[in-house]
């Protein structure tokens, strides 16, 4: 028997900072809930919306993969690895923070929001050198199939994460059906209902809602609206 939890979208934390606006899934700077602290090695799932030309100053990481996944709008990130770019709709950005790295994110438009997910998994390694990976899907690529956009690497094909943790992204249509297998034993899934309604394993799900599933090899996943989903297979034990 599956084990389960919901996270439904109004117990979310929130803080609006004015500039930012962010609702926390798990434990966060000023949210603190001991029942919310991760998911397996999924530590952090921000949801955030940044006014034009504000962000986040440099600041550092250390052993921790960070994922950065903007839903609209334009990011501009830098780093102390060299790197300086803008990361939008459609893109994936991973970063390995390892034995450290400083970076900033800010809006680069100065006349609309930008909207993102900051997600944080714990490494299956530590002390790493620091790595910086960044990719764009094309969005029929995802129309009515889970595309696999962040993976522990080795085939080059999507940004490499340092962890066995694996996320997909869908667009499907209302009506559409499909199954998602695990692909390690003993990680679970964290399902994150980006827009519209779904159903997971018979669990009705609506926007910005969370599900965790673990100890079970597939889930089923119908989409009773329009949707658009992002799965984060992720180790339970790390």
């Amino acid at each position: 028997m599956a084990n389960t939890v919901l996270h439904l979208a109004n117990t979310r934390g929130h803080a609006n900072h004015g500039w930012l606006n962010s609702f926390h899934t798990f434990s966060f700077a000023g949210y603190n809930n001991a029942e919310r602290m991760h998911f397996g090695a999924l530590r952090v799932l921000n949801d955030d919306s940044v006014s034009g030309g504000m962000g986040f100053s440099k600041h550092p990481h250390d052993n921790m993969e960070i994922i950065s996944i903007p839903l609209s709008g334009d990011l501009e990130h830098q780093d102390s690895m060299g790197n300086k770019t803008v990361i939008r709709q459609n893109d994936v950005q991973v970063m390995s923070a390892g034995t450290g790295v400083a970076h900033s994110e800010k809006n680069h438009n100065h006349q609309q929001e930008v909207k993102f997910l900051q997600i944080w998994v714990f490494p299956n390694k530590r002390g790493v050198q620091p790595n910086y990976g960044q990719q764009t899907f094309a969005p029929e690529a995802r129309h009515n199939q889970l595309l696999q956009v962040v993976s522990p690497g080795g085939d080059g094909t999507n940004p490499h994460i340092q962890q066995d943790a694996w996320f997909h992204i869908g667009n499907l249509d209302q009506g559409f059906a499909t199954d998602y297998t695990i692909k390690k034993s003993g990680n679970g899934v964290y399902a994150f209902v980006l827009e519209g309604d779904v159903t997971i394993n018979g669990q009705a799900l609506h926007r910005r809602d969370g599900f965790g599933i673990w100890e079970t090899d597939k889930l089923a996943i119908s989409a009773d609206s329009n949707a658009e989903l992002l799965l984060m297979e992720v180790p339970m034990e790390f």
